[in-house]
């Protein structure tokens, strides 16, 4: 196996070129910077088709290869190879492709949904993203926003990203709260709890989140950093529940109220 040592190599411009979301689109590939987003894609079943490696990582990650086929390209790089080709300021040792035909498809039989409208932060996105898996949520809904396949967000959500669905919706902000708008009436129409949260400062009656009934089927929605749930969406919702807090503070930070929002729901399942 060659060992790539220039930065000029067509290689280092293809892997940077990926940090763009039209790239990314254009060659449905997503880039994955360092071992444990390797190791989580392995562990969702998701395969790279490429793997980019300094020669020590490839000598003391061996277990690894065990795990992949013989399909997968290797390519060996040096440490300042890989550093210019990556956004990460001090690369592990590794990168990898996965197409994005290799991400988790959604389940029609969903009963847990999370619905995102306009979340800009990518930060907040991959904490939500990681809190939802760990809450059981089957499928993500977004409402534009930031890009989840962003490396922020991929970085955030600690690999999530590839253990659970989404469908991110529209193409501005309007088109996309009409989309997201859309299946939340539909949902709603198939039976499901649409469950908006807000502060309790808005003008709105609101319930206690423990005090539903979160074993139903539900969409939980939460709203944009600055703005909140969008109007035509609150009008989507059967249910308006907020977190009890102190009023010092004016709002919780969007991926902070969603930890107890959407953990309430295996707690509902472990004490029925």
């Amino acid at each position: 196996m060659p060992l790539i040592s220039s930065r000029r190599n067509p290689l280092v411009r293809r892997l940077k070129a990926l940090s763009r979301p039209k790239k990314r689109n254009q060659v449905s590939m997503l880039l994955l910077e360092g071992t444990h987003l390797l190791q989580e894609a392995l562990k969702a079943y998701c395969l790279p088709s490429e793997i980019i490696a300094t020669p020590k990582w490839l000598e003391d990650h061996g277990e690894i290869f065990q795990e992949i086929s013989q399909e997968v390209q290797i390519h060996m790089v040096t440490k300042s190879v890989l550093e210019e080709s990556l956004s990460t300021v001090t690369p592990d040792g590794v990168a990898s492709l996965l197409p994005f035909s290799a991400l988790p498809k959604k389940n029609k039989e969903s009963t847990f949904i999370l619905a995102l409208d306009r979340l800009q932060d990518p930060g907040n996105l991959g904490t939500l993203f990681r809190t939802a898996l760990a809450a059981d949520v089957e499928l993500i809904w977004l409402a534009l926003g930031a890009d989840p396949l962003g490396q922020k967000v991929i970085r955030a959500s600690a690999g999530a990203i590839m253990h659970l669905p989404f469908e991110r919706l529209g193409s501005h902000e309007e088109d996309a709260v009409d989309k997201l708008s859309c299946k939340l009436k539909d949902a709603k129409n198939r039976g499901f709890q649409v469950v908006g949260a807000y502060s309790s400062r808005i003008d709105i009656d609101l319930s206690l989140y423990w005090e539903i009934d979160w074993q139903k089927p539900t969409v939980l929605v939460l709203g944009n950093e600055g703005s909140g749930v969008h109007p035509r969406l609150q009008s989507c919702c059967t249910h308006a529940v907020t977190l009890p807090h102190n009023k010092i503070v004016e709002s919780l930070n969007v991926a902070s109220a969603a930890v107890p929002l959407l953990l309430e729901r295996l707690r509902a399942r472990m004490t029925s």
